[in-house]
C-alpha cells in the first residue's frame, strides 16, 4: 500500500510503497478514509531533531484519522468490519489512573505505552496511508450516524484539543461572560464553533488576517479584532473595561500570550493551546490576581465521543479542503506559506 511517511528529521516526507498492516490480538486495521494534515506535522518536518521527543523516525505520518473498520484482532468485540469509525489518537499505557479514565495524553507510565507521549502519526504509523493499525480496540471510537470519515477526521485533533480546553473552563463561561479565541486556523475556527454550541459566553476572535476574521464571523464569532497595536484595548472595550474570562491562544508566541495576560479578567482562565514556543513571564503584579495559566495536549476519549456528537447534529463542522494522498505535501506546504483555511483532510 502507498503511506506518506517521515524517513528522518528535517525533511519532507514521501510516498512510499509498505506492507498492508495485519491485527494481532486485541487490534484493528482501519481503512482510512481521510487523515488531517496538522500544524504539528511541520514541526516534525522542518524543527524536530533527535532528543526533543522519545521517539525518532521512520513513521508514516497523520495523527487525525478516520474511515473503516477493515479487520479485526483475535479477541476484539463491539466492531464490525465496514463500521465507520474515529480513531483517537494518543496511545498510552492503557492501565496507569489517567489512561483508565480515557486521558491518554497524560498517560502517567510512558514507557509501558506503544511509543512514549506519542501515537499514531507521532512515533508510530499513523493514517496517512490506505490503512492504519491502531494497536489496541480502545481507541478506535464509533462514528454516530450520518458524520462523514472526512468530516470526522479533523475533529479528532482539531475539534477534540480546542473542546477539551474549552470544556475545562466551562464553569466560567455562563450568560454575560466573555470568551477570546486568539489565532482562527485549523483549531481555532472549530474553537469558535465549540463556544457558540457548549455556552453562552460571547466569543471575541483574533487574528492579524483578514480572512480568518471572516471565517471567524463565519463560524459564529460575536465580535473580531484585528491583531496588533490596540487589539487589548479594543477587547477592554467590548467587554466593558473588564476584561476576557477565558482567553484561548491557538498560536502561542510572546505576542498572543501578552495579548492573552493583558485581557484577562481577575479569576479568569488563560489557557495556551498552540504550541508556538513562546513564553510569559508571570509574577505576582505581571497578571490580573487569580488568574489561571495552563497549557493543554490534546483531550479524552470519552470528550471525542461528545464532539462527534456535535458534530453529528451539525453544531460543529470544520472547513475541509481535501487532497489526494499523492498531493499530501502540496497541503502542507499550504499549511507553511500560511494560505489553507481551516482545515486539511487527505483522503487516500
Amino acid at each position: 500500500m502507498r503511506a506518506l511517511r517521515l524517513l528522518e528529521w528535517k525533511s519532507e516526507a514521501r510516498l512510499e510503497e509498505v506492507d498492508e498492516p495485519r491485527p494481532g490480538p486485541g487490534q484493528v486495521v482501519v481503512k482510512i478514509g481521510g487523515a488531517g494534515a496538522c500544524h504539528s506535522d511541520l514541526h516534525l518536518m522542518d524543527e524536530f531533531e533527535a532528543g526533543v521527543v522519545p521517539w525518532n523516525p521512520p513513521f508514516t505520518l497523520g495523527h487525525e484519522n478516520a474511515g473503516w473498520v477493515h479487520a479485526l484482532g483475535d479477541g476484539v468485540t463491539g466492531l464490525e468490519v465496514g463500521q465507520p469509525v474515529a480513531v483517537y489518537g494518543p496511545w498510552g499505557c492503557g492501565v496507569c489512573p489517567r489512561c483508565r479514565l480515557g486521558i491518554d495524553p497524560y498517560c502517567e507510565n510512558p514507557a509501558a505505552a506503544p511509543v512514549p507521549g506519542g501515537g499514531g502519526g507521532l512515533g508510530l504509523d499513523g493514517g496517512m496511508a490506505e490503512y492504519e493499525l491502531v494497536p489496541d480496540a480502545r481507541h478506535v471510537v464509533p462514528l454516530p450516524d450520518g458524520l462523514d470519515p472526512v468530516q470526522a477526521a479533523p475533529l479528532t485533533d482539531a475539534g477534540l484539543t480546542p473542546y477539551h480546553a474549552i470544556r475545562r473552563s466551562w464553569s466560567k463561561l455562563p450568560p454575560g461572560s466573555f470568551a477570546v479565541v486568539i489565532g482562527v486556523g485549523g483549531l481555532g475556527h472549530v474553537g469558535v464553533q465549540i463556544l457558540k454550541a457548549t455556552t453562552a459566553a460571547q466569543v471575541i476572535a483574533v487574528d492579524s488576517r483578514a480572512d480568518a476574521l471572516r471565517l471567524a464571523e463565519g463560524c459564529g464569532a460575536d465580535h473580531t479584532v484585528s491583531a496588533g497595536d490596540g487589539a487589548a484595548e479594543e477587547i477592554r472595550g467590548i467587554t466593558g473595561g473588564r476584561g476576557a474570562d477565558v482567553v484561548l491562544d491557538f498560536v502561542g508566541v510572546d505576542p498572543t500570550l501578552r495579548l492573552g495576560a493583558a485581557v484577562a479578567r481577575t479569576v479568569g482562565d488563560l489557557t495556551v493551546v498552540g504550541i508556538g514556543g513562546g513564553t510569559l513571564p508571570v509574577s505576582y503584579f505581571s497578571v490580573p490576581y487569580e488568574v489561571s495559566i495552563q497549557t493543554t495536549y490534546w483531550g479524552s476519549r470519552p470528550e471525542l465521543v461528545e464532539v462527534l456528537d456535535l458534530a453529528a447534529r451539525g453544531l460543529v463542522k470544520p472547513k475541509v479542503t481535501t487532497f489526494p494522498l499523492a498531493e499530501a505535501n502540496t497541503a502542507y506546504q499550504r499549511l507553511r506559506d500560511g494560505t489553507l483555511e481551516g482545515r486539511a483532510v487527505i483522503v487516500p
